[in-house]
């Protein structure tokens, strides 16, 4: 082709391979992703203030001590070894960066902080003292999205709305391997890992549809980890969560230990109604009726365990639970194991000392 053979235009043919890419990143439509994309344009600018001229001196250099050049300056000087003026311009100029650059990341990790509530909805407008932040609980399954709106009572797989210009306080946790979420045009990554909570807060400032997805391998189907994030107005959002409300069924334990099975590239689900206390359950990782919960353990062992009436505090897998998980019921059966169970916690001691012990909770 005629137009390959012009040099000018291979030198443009990067340019045109990336004019169809959508540059999110640098193009936000939050306030928080806008000041970290502002962080990745200043912190590159002044890398490339060492860069370049580094790298025009290299070609520079090489073109003037040449060895066909014989001119009178670029004379060969073997037994050169030191310019204070050379050195002063090496260690200088990157010595200031690095100022510049570690002030810039002193200020921004603060300010950016993902735990830190929200100060402002945009450059040029501060949160009002009366505004609530919309709280969403965010659970990364396998390999799916699972969003709780707790003040709506309301929950969605795989899709996420939020109005505009109301900071939204993300909780986020995972029911096993670790995930990342993330929304490129709203706030950057954040962790999801189970028995754990991270937080992010974020706004969203312009109306539309943008992408969310995992941005950490967790498995064969992480590729479909995908969802929709819409940013709507308040009465759009409003009328969002009527929708979900009418076509949605309820979300019970039951049903989210079904939900929590792995599957790949579910569809949007909606429910309209939610188990209370689901989400703590999830994080503290005792949906299971049986189960007691991490952070009832926690407070026993903080204050010096159960002692001997731990001991009868046991349990046996039931039916049920070995089934969900797989187990050989005829192994089981022959020899059960017993685990801690729910029997008593922080807010019901009172199980912990029962008048009568069943065989079956007799420790081994």
């Amino acid at each position: 082709m005629p137009f390959l053979k012009n040099p000018r235009v291979l030198l443009l043919l990067p340019a045109f391979l990336l004019a169809g890419c959508n540059t999110v990143l640098l193009n936000p439509s939050g306030d928080i992703a806008i000041q970290q994309g502002r962080l990745i344009v200043i912190s590159t600018v002044l890398m490339l203030l060492i860069i370049v001229p580094v790298i025009a001196l290299t070609f520079f250099f090489a073109w003037k001590y040449r060895q066909s050049n014989k001119e009178a300056e670029a004379d060969y000087a073997p037994d050169w070894d030191h310019s204070t003026q050379l050195e002063l311009a090496i260690w200088a100029a990157p010595l200031l960066i690095i100022i510049a650059l570690g002030a810039l990341t002193w200020i921004s990790t603060h300010t950016l902080d993902p735990y830190r509530p929200l100060s402002r909805i945009d450059a040029q407008r501060p949160i009002p003292a009366d505004t609530k932040p919309l709280v969403v609980e965010v659970v990364a399954l396998d390999w799916k999205w699972l969003f709780l709106y707790p003040e709506q009572g309301i929950a969605t797989v795989n899709e996420l709305a939020a109005p505009v210009d109301r900071p939204i306080q993300f909780k986020i946790t995972s029911s096993t391997v670790m995930n990342s979420f993330f929304i490129p045009a709203l706030a950057g990554q954040i962790y999801a890992m189970a028995g754990m909570e991270t937080k992010l807060h974020a706004v969203i400032n312009k109306p539309g549809e943008y992408e969310g997805f995992s941005a950490n391998y967790s498995g064969a189907g992480f590729s479909g980890m995908r969802f929709k994030f819409h940013g709507l107005s308040n009465g759009d959002f409003d009328s969002w969560v009527r929708k979900v409300k009418a076509e949605g069924t309820e979300l019970s334990r039951g049903g989210y230990l079904q939900l929590e099975k792995p599957t790949e590239r579910d569809p949007v689900r909606h429910f309209g109604a939610v188990a209370p206390g689901l989400y703590d359950a999830i994080l503290n990782r005792c949906v299971e009726a049986n189960r007691m919960c991490m952070k009832d353990m926690m407070a026993i062992d903080a204050g010096g365990g159960l002692g001997i009436p731990g001991a009868y505090n046991v349990a046996t897998l039931d039916a049920a639970t070995r089934g969900r998980l797989g187990l050989d019921l005829d192994a089981e059966l022959a020899r059960p194991r017993n685990y801690v169970g729910a029997m008593c916690s922080v807010t019901d001691p009172v199980g912990a000392f029962p008048t009568s012990v069943p065989a079956a909770t007799q420790p081994l």
